[in-house]
């Protein structure tokens, strides 16, 4: 920094790709400062150091950052702008890399300094990797390979036509789309890798003009069928140009001199390369239209996705692949799915945990073993999240061998896990006590499950956005002043990732149109003492009203996960008639799904375990406190008529 003249260099926890997850290789923030957590932002100064983050991750930073760093309790830019003015003088150099941030990222700083007299000063030789040297992870170097085509929605040659009708009939006529997230492009051209953990993605972009196509990928990566698969339409408009990955902006830098116009989008661009291209020659929307095609599942992939939770379509045997993806080939047309291997656990737990056989690490180690031995996994799908007692306050807490607290029937447990499969990615969780719960408890979790009741079963109008809807799921917990501090779902990818945006109930999420898979996932934490958690994911589908008020149907959703929530923490007396009949459908759903599979499977204690867990609630549980509930159903319309006014924009 003394070297270049830099007062403060800013360190984000992304990579080029503006990625989730990210690989070892890429965990900068990390290896710099100690904190593990997936979101967080660093800054470094001659003489002081910071780290900003979000409240899933105040107490786990506590935890790692040493006495060199300053935790600060946000992510808003505005701290960092204040902090950075307080201890950088007027004239000095703020530093960053610019293909490690996004367009937005790069203009909110640019606009938080402006008339400040401090300067943003781009160096695109990253500081961080100077430093890390040569112990910096190795780039990844494992087989990208084809996806079978029975689990494929439609072949790459079908999408890219696809893409390319969209650029003809756009006002502006762009003569390129550039992709940059790692999804976009695993998608696209139906190819998986393994270079991010729990993410079968591979590190590359993609430049697709209306007459060509170009890829730039480690092309001695690529499997033998998949280069034949991407060079069958060579020469011609469906030929895919190998090119190096590191040539991108190279080649991007020189495609703009001539008569052209890239269509990108910016939450998935760094400002590295969106500075490459001339103003003039830009068509920039927040998602590519690559994103969006993704986000919205044709029928085919509806049926892969849903199987991957319960049963999958019968398909024939895909042939094994090499390069360590770790997914086990289908050896047989009836397949057990996630929900199987969830209640295994649910089960295995139930027998071990009274006999203090059972911590947190050994746990998710059991869970993610039971899903490895199903058909079509490919492994776990995020770290799991094993917590008990106070651990499970965290939302995001996941246990390490050297550290993990032992279960135990007198505290709550949360498990949030996933997997993936061939034919989709699976996320669920489910919280659970094996004793006496406290009153608090047992309400805390039975207002959860009411607001996850209460998405689940809603009826909106076409177009609506998430953010208008996701109160739904708060307001049982609002009622009594409980609240909880992430958001209420994310979109899921068909193998692909467990976050799949632009699809959820967040402000930058897409209106929900039928074809999307988001999570319904409310909580509660009680901070030091324990947390509750219910998530499900469902698909977005039409709903069969008695009326039609447009041109488009209503939607509602449709819960693909099915594994039954625990009974024991459930205060019958808290859920309206509609709630407990809606509870009562959806585990004669699960009977009827899964109790059959587990019976294929000659899996009798788990079919016995099942049938207890679903046993109906009776109506007539429910007393007078049900009223205020049912008032509360009553009030819902009421509630989004409020809401709706900004629908439009």
């Amino acid at each position: 920094m003394r070297a270049l003249g830099v007062q403060a260099y800013v360190v984000p926890a992304t990579d080029a790709h503006m990625s989730e997850y990210i690989s070892s290789r890429d965990a900068r923030l990390g290896w710099l400062t100690g904190f593990t957590g997936s979101a967080g932002t660093g800054v470094v100064t001659q003489d002081k150091a910071a780290l900003w983050t979000d409240s899933r991750y105040w107490t786990q930073a506590e935890r790692q950052l040493d006495c060199n760093w300053e935790l600060q309790r946000t992510t808003s830019i505005e701290s960092i702008r204040m902090w950075i003015l307080e201890v950088v003088p007027v004239g000095g150099n703020i530093s960053l890399d610019p293909f490690l941030f996004s367009i937005d990222t790069w203009n909110s700083y640019r606009q938080a300094l402006q008339g400040s007299g401090r300067i943003l000063f781009p160096i695109e030789t990253n500081l961080v990797d100077q430093v890390w040297g040569d112990q910096r992870p190795a780039a990844a170097s494992s087989e990208i390979y084809s996806l079978p085509e029975e689990f494929t929605g439609s072949s790459w040659q079908e999408k890219v036509t696809r893409i390319r009708q969209e650029m003809e009939q756009h006002v502006r006529h762009p003569t390129a789309v550039l992709l940059s997230g790692l999804e976009e492009t695993a998608w696209l051209f139906n190819l998986r890798g393994n270079d991010i953990p729990y993410n079968p993605v591979f590190y590359s972009y993609t430049l697709l003009t209306n007459t060509s196509i170009s890829l730039f990928v480690g092309e001695r990566r690529l499997a033998a069928a998949a280069r034949s698969s991407l060079r069958a339409g060579c020469p011609g408009p469906l030929c895919v140009e190998l090119q190096e990955y590191e040539q991108a902006p190279d080649h991007l830098r020189q495609y703009v001199q001539g008569n052209v116009t890239v269509w990108l989008g910016t939450e998935y661009t760094t400002y590295g390369l969106y500075s490459l291209i001339p103003q003039e020659k830009l068509l920039a929307d927040r998602y590519s239209p690559v994103m969006l095609a993704k986000a919205v599942k044709n029928t085919r992939e509806q049926d892969l996705l849903r199987a991957a939770h319960v049963r999958a379509v019968p398909v024939p045997a895909a042939p094994r692949r090499g390069g360590g993806s770790g997914c086990q080939c289908p050896l047989t047309d009836d397949q057990v799915r996630d929900a199987v291997a969830v209640i295994q656990y649910l089960l295995w737990l139930e027998k071990t945990v009274p006999r203090g056989e059972v911590n947190e690490f050994s746990g998710a180690q059991r869970m993610d073993a039971l899903r490895q031995a199903q058909e079509h996994s490919c492994g776990p799908s995020f770290q799991s999240i094993s917590a008990s007692g106070l651990n499970a306050a965290l939302a995001h807490y996941s246990p390490s061998n050297g550290s993990s607290r032992q279960l135990s029937v007198d505290e709550m447990y949360l498990a949030d896990t996933g997997g993936q499969y061939l034919d989709g990615t699976t996320d669920i969780t489910r919280t659970v006590h094996w004793g006496m719960p406290t009153p608090l408890q047992k309400e805390a979790y039975t207002r959860v499950l009411m607001g996850n009741i209460d998405l689940s079963r809603l009826v909106f109008p076409p177009n609506t956005a998430g953010r208008v809807i996701e109160s739904f799921a708060r307001r049982p917990l609002w009622e009594v002043g409980l609240n909880y501090g992430h958001g209420t779902g994310h979109g899921i990818g068909n193998f692909l990732s467990v976050h799949e945006w632009p699809v959820g109930f967040q402000s930058n999420n897409v209106p929900l149109t039928a074809g999307m898979f988001t999570s319904i996932e409310p909580g509660y934490y009680q901070d030091g003492e324990f947390g509750i958690r219910i998530e499900d994911v469902a698909l977005v589908v039409e709903a069969q009203t008695e009326h039609q008020s447009g041109e488009k149907p209503f939607l509602t959703f449709e819960v693909v996960s099915l594994v039954p929530y625990d009974r024991n923490l459930i205060d019958i007396s808290l859920l309206s008639p509609e709630q407990i009949r809606y509870l009562n459908t959806y585990y004669e759903s699960i009977r009827a799904r899964v109790g059959q599979e587990l019976q294929r499977q000659q899996l009798q204690e788990e079919y016995d375990w099942l049938h207890r867990s679903t046993e109906p609630f009776p109506l007539g549980r429910a007393t007078a406190t049900t009223a205020t509930s049912s008032m509360g159903v009553l009030a819902l319309p009421m509630l989004l008529s409020a809401l709706l006014p900004g629908l439009q924009s």
